[in-house]
């Protein structure tokens, strides 16, 4: 296993819209389709794309159950929301006592996985959920939609088309 915290090959993306984010998945399936995608992080791509569309669809469809975030460290997260929202998302940060960290990771075929993601963004760009994040708390609906952009450039920065990256 790679220690996504201290990696450094990874693209340096900046998604403005859901588009954008369905528009390099599907290159990047395209290139996963030729043999030509490399990947610097832990999971299959199928495995990626999948686990953003949970996290789209789980301010709506229930988060699952798992360690309340402790109020010091909510405190804090919300002191540097708006960095996550419009900087970057860190690599590696795992959700304690959960079981590899972190939810929707299970394998699954690229087309099926952007299939989901499809949906998912769709419905989160159509409306704002009205759950709170764990971590953040109450988001607006921009705030949602940035989120979920920073949450696509961590995971999809992980994979490399051939001829990109060396």
């Amino acid at each position: 296993m790679i220690d996504t915290r201290k990696a450094i090959d990874r693209r340096e993306l900046g998604f403005e819209s859901f588009a954008e984010v369905l528009a390099d998945a599907e290159s990047l399936a395209a290139a996963e389709r030729r043999g030509a995608l490399r990947a610097t992080g832990n999971w299959q791509l199928g495995q990626a794309i999948g686990h953003l569309a949970f996290w789209a669809n789980a301010p709506f469809d229930g988060y699952p159950p798992m360690p309340r975030v402790p109020w010091f460290m909510r405190f804090l997260l919300k002191l540097w929301k708006n960095e996550f929202l419009d900087g970057s998302m860190p690599a590696g940060m795992k959700i304690p006592r959960v079981p590899g960290g972190t939810f929707g990771t299970e394998s699954m075929a690229t087309d099926e996985a952007i299939g989901q993601l499809l949906v998912a963004l769709a419905r989160l760009e159509a409306q704002a959920p009205t759950v709170p994040n764990p971590a953040f708390g109450l988001l607006t609906h921009q705030e949602w939609i940035k989120l979920n952009l920073r949450h696509a450039e961590l995971h999809l920065g992980f994979f490399h088309p051939e001829g990109e990256g060396g």
